[in-house]
């Protein structure tokens, strides 16, 4: 299926969730927002919440500073 990721587009399993893609992208452990369709996605629901063909989906670094 493909998905588009932060405005590429990706081809993924049929049976991708948030967190296979979190690791397929090496982000895993990584201070990261996910955006799936325009709603942020907590990191308690990464593991259930499956994508679906034509999905738009943004990660984003968190950056500390001061």
């Amino acid at each position: 299926m493909n998905v588009h990721v932060n405005g590429k587009v990706e081809s993924l399993p049929t049976d991708c969730s948030i967190t296979i893609l979190i690791e397929q992208m090496d982000l895993v452990g990584k201070r990261i927002a996910v955006e799936l369709n325009l709603d942020i996605v907590p990191k308690s629901e990464h593991l259930q919440t499956q994508l679906k063909e034509g999905d738009v989906v943004e990660i984003v670094h968190a950056i500390g500073g001061g």
